[in-house]
């Protein structure tokens, strides 16, 4: 079938011919562009906006879906214990209660706060950042005093686990069986595919996610580019990921100062980068420090054919710095959104290195290639959100992006990362129908427009007033 969508304006990222009045779909592929074959389907956009599908570049999706079903937790401890205590007598016997969300911002996790509301009904807590699980003592005793782990921190006092200290007790006790992650994933598609999303950069890969997408190979409404953790480079991974340090809310992010918390060196990040170049494998790092940042490049510089590099979140940057992710070819990949939810905290933990905090459009002015995305489930995934956030922010006005450079960072770079950027990222013909529609153009007004339909390889994956 042949389908043309006119009537309104379609904006295809690319530079050779970024207009077009209309836009035509022939199978998989776009095939035209400001044409009117006979005998096709026409589809009246009534002054919508077609733009290339949106990536999330940084999202860990089957975790995001399964906490939809889980607790979410907010306020002060307080508010948090009340929440915990309303839930703790729908947990059945012997299940664990997890939830996520709570971010010590003016107060202090604690153990014994903790156990006086859950008593025997064991707990886990996410912090938002998820780098912090408060845990109660019901929970804490099923690992018989197995808690310590390198690049790890455990606070007995507050029942608080930081960095590998959680996430090796989240994998040993309380993450989702595949089962459940296959049935909140399932759940979960067609909340993506109503938001745009035609492409995840899945960070995922560490608790099983690829065995739940090739479960849902045949429903899945957007394409998926997998990690894996540097130690199973030799499974194939589409890429690998590794950790410099924590995070701003954990204040575990590691800093010029000497404060936070090491994952990895800057030397055995320089063996990872090694043996993925070697492999012909690109690699993704968790920085968020200043420190961690200049480690991370450090490593990138020593090893120049590294393909395609990229540091996720680059949160915290010494000016100096900024200029090197354009030299080395570096990619930051960034989430517009923690640029709102982390303010009050960053003003609080960085108010010396606040000039260069989220500093996106230092980034890309000095050159550097940005990819957008959430890291959801620490923020929501919804890709115009998160354009709004990079574009319209309050908070360090003078850092937001212009809707161009952050449109490019939704449609253009994660496609180039992934290597497809043949086939993806731009509305050109012969490229791959992957396309949201807008109820109106977001150059005109951003703050009011929303997705009113997707298209994934030139079918519909989402409800639309179309049709």
């Amino acid at each position: 079938m042949t389908v043309v969508l006119h009537g309104g304006t379609v904006r295809t990222m690319d530079p050779a011919r970024p207009l077009a009045r209309s836009l035509v779909i022939e199978g998989d592929r776009i095939a035209a562009l400001d044409s009117e074959p006979a005998g096709a389907e026409r589809i009246d956009l009534d002054g919508g906006c077609v733009l290339p599908g949106f990536t999330d570049s940084h999202a860990h999706f089957p975790t995001w879906a399964v906490t939809r079903r889980e607790l979410h937790l907010h306020g002060t401890r307080d508010d948090v214990l009340a929440q915990v205590a309303a839930a703790v007598p729908a947990v059945p016997a012997g299940r664990w209660l997890r939830g996520f969300g709570w971010t010590a911002d003016g107060w202090e996790p604690s153990l014994a706060a903790l156990d006086a509301v859950t008593g025997d009904v064991p707990v886990a807590l996410l912090a938002h950042d998820w780098h912090s699980l408060w845990v109660n003592s019901a929970g804490l005793s099923r690992a018989r005093g197995d808690l310590e782990r390198p690049g790890g921190e455990v606070d007995l006092e507050a029942g608080v686990l930081r960095e590998e200290a959680a996430w090796s007790f989240r994998d040993r006790f309380t993450v989702a069986s595949h089962e459940e992650m296959v049935e909140a994933t399932r759940a979960a598609l067609p909340v993506a595919a109503a938001r745009g999303v035609t492409a995840i950069h899945c960070k995922d890969g560490l608790i099983g996610s690829r065995e739940v997408y090739a479960e849902l190979r045949d429903e899945l409404p957007f394409r998926v580019w997998q990690s894996l953790p540097a130690k199973r480079l030799d499974e194939g991974p589409d890429y690998v990921k590794a950790y410099m340090d924590g995070t701003l809310g954990s204040r575990t992010a590691r800093l010029l100062d000497g404060s936070g918390v090491e994952i990895t060196s800057r030397d055995e990040f320089e063996e990872i980068v090694r043996a993925a170049t070697a492999a012909g494998v690109p690699v993704a790092v968790h920085a968020i420090g200043d420190r961690a940042n200049r480690d991370a490049l450090d490593a990138f510089a020593a090893i120049p054919g590294a393909i395609r590099p990229r540091i996720e979140h680059a949160q915290c940057l010494h000016r100096d710095d900024i200029p090197r992710f354009a030299a080395l070819g570096v990619t930051a990949s960034i989430q517009p959104s923690m640029a709102v939810t982390d303010a009050p905290v960053a003003e609080r933990l960085w108010a010396d290195r606040l000039d260069g905090a989220y500093a996106y459009r230092s980034l890309h002015a000095a050159g550097a290639r940005l990819a957008l995305g959430s890291d959801a489930p620490v923020e929501e995934l919804d890709p115009l959100q998160g354009l709004r956030d990079a574009v319209l922010r309050e908070w360090r006005a003078h850092e937001a992006l212009d809707l161009q450079a952050a449109l490019e960072a939704l449609t253009v770079t994660p496609a180039w990362l992934s290597g497809d950027d043949d086939r993806r990222g731009r509305l050109r013909p012969g490229m791959l129908a992957d396309l949201v529609i807008l109820d109106r153009d977001p150059f005109t007004d951003l703050a009011n427009a929303v997705v009113i339909d997707t298209y994934l390889g030139g079918k519909q994956v989402s409800p639309t007033r179309h049709r």
